[in-house]
């Protein structure tokens, strides 16, 4: 089954890099991730993070289930990935 990961992020987080590269190594060290990097920047991003109730960016969502809110660290993520199969 493949994971879907979705990061929202803005230009100017300073945290959002961050998210995106754990992210990003998740994709390429585990197997079937799909990612998808969102930035909120105009009206179909900001409606996509409104339905899922983001208020804060980084903010990953794994399988349409807000997972962090925040960068997690590179352990905290892949733990989490783990533990869906």
């Amino acid at each position: 089954m493949v994971t879907k990961i979705e990061v929202f992020t803005t230009d100017s987080c300073p945290h959002c890099p961050a998210a995106i590269k754990v992210a990003e190594e998740a994709k390429q060290e585990l197997n079937d991730i799909e990612l998808e990097i969102i930035k909120i920047v105009d009206n179909a991003s900001r409606e996509r993070a409104i339905d899922y109730g983001i208020m804060a960016v980084p903010t990953i969502v794994i399988n349409k289930e807000v997972t962090f809110t925040g960068a997690p660290t590179k352990e905290e993520l892949f733990e989490k990935l783990k533990s869906l199969n």
